[in-house]
């Protein structure tokens, strides 16, 4: 019996790799990270793809790497929080199952970046104020992710194992 997929959207720091992972050991079910495929397959990070051949380098690998994600049946799916700009992407995403966009205030996504930002983590916000990086971001992707999300999840203020809970209790209702 083929199980749909179930892809986690939002912008960084609102919980989609830890969040998704939590959620699909709940589950049962697989785990795919789109960054993780893109840089085991480049065999670099996504700060050094984004620093060797910017942003349109890394979204060009991430059409491919979200495509291969998709095909893992009953998975999920955990996309970069750019994903959702690329209209195929968002095509693909919606054929394959529901589309579930984690949401957190910038404020709080900051706070949560705060270690892998110190770190060089996170290439969007290097040299920036995250905050407002963060609340343009949104600003900017806020349309993408209304039209692709089948349900919104809000995480402000939620442990990764309550987000987990409450995405799997998600999946198992509508799914």
């Amino acid at each position: 019996m083929t199980r749909s997929v179930v892809t986690v959207i939002g912008l960084m720091g609102a919980g989609k790799s830890k969040v998704g992972r939590a959620a699909a050991a709940l589950l049962d079910r697989a785990f795919v990270d789109t960054d993780a495929l893109i840089a085991r397959d480049v065999g670099m990070t996504v700060t050094e793809i984004f620093a060797r051949g910017g942003e349109p380098a890394f979204r060009a690998r991430e059409r491919d790497a979200v495509a291969a994600a998709l095909a893992h049946d009953g998975a999920i799916v955990s996309v970069g929080g750019g994903a959702v700009l690329d209209h195929t992407n968002v095509e693909r995403m919606r054929a394959a199952g529901p589309v579930v966009w984690l949401y957190a205030d910038p404020t709080t996504l900051a706070a949560r970046l705060r270690n892998s930002m110190l770190r060089g983590d996170r290439p969007l916000l290097v040299d920036t104020e995250p905050v407002a990086v963060l609340t343009q971001l949104l600003a900017q992707r806020r349309p993408a992710y209304e039209a692709a999300a089948s349900a919104v999840l809000r995480t402000d203020g939620l442990a990764v194992d309550q987000s987990a809970r409450l995405l799997a209790e998600w999946i198992r209702r509508n799914t």
